[in-house]
C-alpha cells in the first residue's frame, strides 16, 4: 500500500514558507549557515536547511525533494525519513564547514538533505530508474555517482554552489543506506530462523 508522504510534503511547505518570509525580512540572516559563527550560533546548522537563495534553487531543490523524498519516505517510513533529513542537512552543513573557501560566506538550503535521500535510495534502489535533467535516464546508483563526481570536481573551481554540503549529505546518504540494508538483511535471517 503507497503511504502519503507525510515528512516530504511538510518539509516542502516549511521550504515554500521560510522563503516567502526571507522576501519580506531580513531576519534569515541569523538563520543561514555561516561557518565562522557555527560554535557561535548552532542553531544555524538547522535553520539554514529551510532558507534558499531565489526561486530556482528552491524550486529545483523541491522537485528533488518530492520525487526523491515521496519513494524514499514510503520505503523506510516516516520516522526515519525524518531523521535522515535533518541529519544528513546537518552533515551537508558540517562538509560546508570543512569546505568553505570564506568562512563568512553563508550556505543555505536544502540541498544536503535532499543529497542524504539521494545517497540513501541510491543503496536501497541503485536500479530505479532517474531522469537527469528531464530526459537522460540512468539508475539511481549512476546519477548518485556522476552528481558526487561533479560536486568533488566542484570543490576545485569556484562556482558559488555549496559542493561540500551535498557531498557531506550525500554520504551520510549512503552510509544509512548500508546500515538499513544490513538490518533488513539481518530481519530476513531472524525471520527465515523462526519460521523454520
Amino acid at each position: 500500500m503507497i503511504r502519503l508522504p507525510k515528512w516530504t510534503l511538510i518539509f516542502i511547505i516549511v521550504c515554500v514558507i521560510a522563503f516567502g518570509l526571507q522576501n519580506i525580512t531580513d531576519s534569515w540572516f541569523y538563520l543561514a549557515f555561516f561557518p565562522a559563527f557555527a560554535f557561535e550560533a548552532p542553531w544555524m546548522f538547522i535553520t539554514s536547511i529551510f532558507l534558499h537563495a531565489n526561486f530556482e534553487h528552491l524550486f529545483f531543490n523541491m522537485i528533488a525533494l518530492f520525487f526523491f523524498g515521496s519513494s524514499l519516505e514510503n520505503r523506510i517510513g516516516k520516522r526515519l525519513f525524518f531523521m535522515l533529513f535533518f541529519i544528513s542537512g546537518i552533515v551537508g552543513n558540517i562538509g560546508y564547514f570543512f569546505t568553505s573557501t570564506d568562512p563568512y560566506t553563508p550556505a543555505i538550503g536544502a540541498s544536503g538533505a535532499v543529497y542524504g535521500i539521494m545517497g540513501a535510495l541510491a543503496t536501497l534502489a541503485p536500479f530505479m530508474m532517474v531522469y537527469i535533467y528531464g530526459f537522460l535516464p540512468l539508475p539511481m546508483i549512476a546519477a548518485a555517482i556522476l552528481w558526487a563526481v561533479m560536486d568533488l570536481a566542484g570543490l576545485f573551481t569556484p562556482t558559488g554552489i555549496a559542493h561540500g554540503a551535498h557531498l557531506g549529505g550525500m554520504f551520510f546518504g549512503v552510509a544509512f543506506g548500508l546500515y538499513y540494508r544490513s538490518l533488513l538483511a539481518r530481519r530476513r535471517t531472524w525471520q527465515i530462523r523462526y519460521e523454520y
